[in-house]
């Protein structure tokens, strides 16, 4: 996000389901806090693989800070699924169906 190889966007979308993620955790009685949280990141999953193919640099040497920042997106997307599952566990302890 720091590096300006995104657009803006994608940093709205995932400090957007970070805001989510702690009303999901203050509120631990809300399903609808927690469902909210588990479409935000399926939904950053969609985007977020979007962004990437959309916007990797085309040159065969791109600088340092940029290698850094698509290594970090492509890893925090490579997590994504796994917390996924992890709300999803939470969801169902909270009563969901």
């Amino acid at each position: 996000c720091m590096n300006y190889t995104f657009p803006s966007s994608y940093a709205w979308g995932n400090f957007t389901v970070l805001a989510v993620g702690i009303w999901a955790i203050v509120q631990r009685d809300s399903l609808d806090a927690i469902l909210m949280f588990l479409t935000g990141l399926l939904l950053t999953v969609l985007t977020d693989i979007i962004h990437v193919s959309i916007f990797y640099p085309s040159n065969n040497h791109p600088s340092d800070l940029k290698r850094f920042s698509l290594g970090m997106a492509i890893f925090s997307l490579l997590l994504k699924p796994v917390s996924c599952y992890l709300v999803y566990r939470m969801y169902r302890e909270r009563g969901g169906e």
